[in-house]
């Protein structure tokens, strides 16, 4: 059987066709957006269209708030009593096979470290979480908790793309491109993948816009950037000399004159997104003010954000724009916390202590108010909600002014809360001190495939052909971890 992606290149079907179908289904003759071949023609005219996934699914839209820089698990969420057994012992009397080469900085090599931060049990699930989350803390019962996490690279670059699109080097499509091909978006008004990164001018994340790129996919499918300075869409505005109905009427000309040279190329999915992009762009003129004006929202949501609290006021803002993009039927919208390394974001090579109170007291409150904000409307049964760096912090100090933590590909936690997630439950673990994964380890390709599964996707058949090959963001591997699924 043909996939859905496939059927319009192989069965020759041009775009009369398309009007033909167009016309039936003005007529209620066809569905838009039915399976098979109302689906299928439906995303070849409108790219962002929703269609059904795979099977039935509780989460329609995702928020991953990725903790650039590397968070560190052992201070964050998994809590490691062995680290007070082995506190300043070397880690080869624990684990003879580390090399120095595992971190980063090999000649910056210290003993085992305890964290400087207290673990208390938190929730009815007794998790214990560490004190920089005091507001998080109150949310664990919601959460499903990955503590057996690994990757392949220690470098920041290759370690986001591979977080982000499955491969640890650039040109593939990150999880919201194929997120929003899979399913398309619920808003036809509003991008269908949006992202947010730092705006306290930290910077971009190391690969910048490669990490919310589309790949060989269509363009359309790219995330849009929402610019923490001026305008958070550019170029979007209409010229002051210039009408609604006259630029209603330029469009019409262009399409005209695309869906021409359109006829004579079936399945060229690349012009029917430069189409919808016009389109899309015309259409957000009205509606992006709208979804991102938050001085809508009551003083109470406001201040249950933080908007207003210099310590979080920027990630405030972003989780309540996040809010309101999901609750408008935006598909998938990604927030970084931190910009570039170091103690420009989760990076804590020096001073772990002073790194992460810093960058959790940014973020605590905000994605706290956004699990209650989100439960509270409802919006949480269908928003997956997703909490990940790109790799962990190795357990042993890195010698420094103030003592930080190295990069540690071998081990890192992830968290997901809504969207079908089974709240309060832990899977897998990291070995006594949190250096490498130990207990039911869990691969990239396997987070992704719970993602994907959360949404209704299975990501063997999600699927896109490029040179000959057929590629997923699971490459060739894979597995759904079950045991976090409700």
């Amino acid at each position: 059987m043909l996939d859905r992606r496939t059927w319009l290149s192989q069965a020759g079907c041009g775009l009369g066709t398309l009007g033909l179908a167009c016309l039936l289904r003005d007529e209620g003759w066809l569905e838009l957006g039915t399976p098979a071949l109302g689906a299928e023609l439906n995303r070849s005219l409108h790219p962002l269209a929703p269609v059904p996934g795979h099977f039935p699914a509780k989460a329609k839209h995702v928020i991953w708030l990725f903790i650039n820089g590397g968070p560190s698990h052992v201070d964050t969420w998994d809590y490691k009593p062995g680290l007070e057994k082995w506190h300043d012992k070397s880690i080869r009397e624990f684990a003879p096979e580390f090399e120095d080469t595992t971190g980063f900085f090999k000649n910056a090599v210290g003993n085992l470290m305890k964290s400087p931060f207290e673990f208390t049990p938190r929730g009815e699930c007794g998790k214990m979480v560490s004190s920089i989350f005091p507001k998080l803390g109150e949310h664990v019962d919601k959460m499903a908790f990955i503590h057996s996490g690994h990757t392949e690279s220690n470098n920041h670059s290759p370690a986001l793309f591979a977080m982000n699109c499955g491969f640890a080097r650039m040109g593939f499509p990150c999880v919201g491109s194929w997120v929003t091909y899979g399913l398309g978006s619920e808003s036809q008004d509003l991008p269908g993948f949006v992202v947010m990164t730092d705006p306290k001018g930290r910077g971009l994340p190391k690969g910048h816009a490669a990490n919310w790129s589309a790949g060989f996919l269509p363009g359309v499918y790219q995330g849009t950037h929402l610019q923490s300075r001026g305008a958070p869409i550019p170029n979007l505005d209409r010229p002051g000399e210039m009408t609604a109905a006259g630029q209603r009427r330029q469009l019409d000309f262009i399409n005209r004159l695309n869906q021409l040279h359109h006829e004579s190329r079936d399945g060229e999915e690349e012009l029917a997104a430069r189409i919808e992009s016009f389109e899309l762009a015309f259409r957000m003129q009205s509606s992006a003010p709208e979804a991102l004006d938050i001085e809508t929202e009551t003083p109470e949501t406001l201040a249950l954000y933080g908007v207003g609290d210099s310590r979080c006021d920027h990630v405030a803002r972003q989780c309540l724009v996040a809010r309101r993009l999901v609750e408008r039927g935006v598909r998938f919208v990604q927030i970084y916390s931190g910009g570039m390394e170091n103690q420009r974001s989760w990076d804590g090579h020096n001073d772990i202590e002073g790194n992460h109170s810093q960058f959790a007291g940014e973020t605590d409150q905000p994605v706290a108010a956004l699990l209650e904000d989100l439960s509270r409307r409802g919006l949480l049964e269908d928003t997956l909600v997703i909490w990940c760096g790109e790799f962990g912090r190795l357990p042993i100090a890195q010698k420094s002014a103030k003592p930080g933590r190295d990069h540690n590909p071998h081990c890192f936690t992830a968290w997901l809360a809504g969207g079908g997630a089974k709240g309060g439950v832990t899977h897998g673990a990291s070995d006594e001190v949190g250096y490498k994964a130990a207990v039911d380890k869990v691969h990239i390709n396997d987070l992704h495939a719970t993602i994907l599964h959360l949404l209704g996707l299975d990501h063997e058949r999600l699927t896109f052909k490029y040179n000959g090959r057929r590629f997923r963001l699971t490459d060739v591997a894979g597995e759904v971890i079950r045991e976090v699924i409700a």
